[in-house]
């Protein structure tokens, strides 16, 4: 099981969007819950954040790897079902 990285920015709706669907995920399905989910805000750790290769928040990384990154206009549909993709993801890895 991998870690995941997520940077996000605190007044981003893509964010808040993302930060529910792991909530909602983890509810849901109580073995998201042991993944651990390293959330850091990008404007407040810009150190961290320029160590990583992506333009939109949230993205969310497994290692170094990226494996999900928001668009703009995307709706909540869309980024839970990528979120809980990498959730599947982490738990496989």
């Amino acid at each position: 099981m991998k870690t995941i990285t997520m940077f996000y920015l605190e007044n981003c709706p893509y964010c808040k969007n993302a930060r529910k669907a792991l909530k909602e995920l983890t509810e849901e399905n109580p073995e998201y819950g042991s993944i651990s989910v390293d959330m850091i805000e990008e404007s407040q750790n810009p150190e961290k954040a320029d160590a990583y290769d992506y333009y939109y928040v949230p993205a969310l990384f497994l290692g170094n790897e990226k494996a999900y990154e928001a668009a703009p206009s995307e709706d909540y549909a869309s980024i839970r079902s990528s979120v809980e993709r990498v959730l599947k993801r982490a738990l496989n890895e």
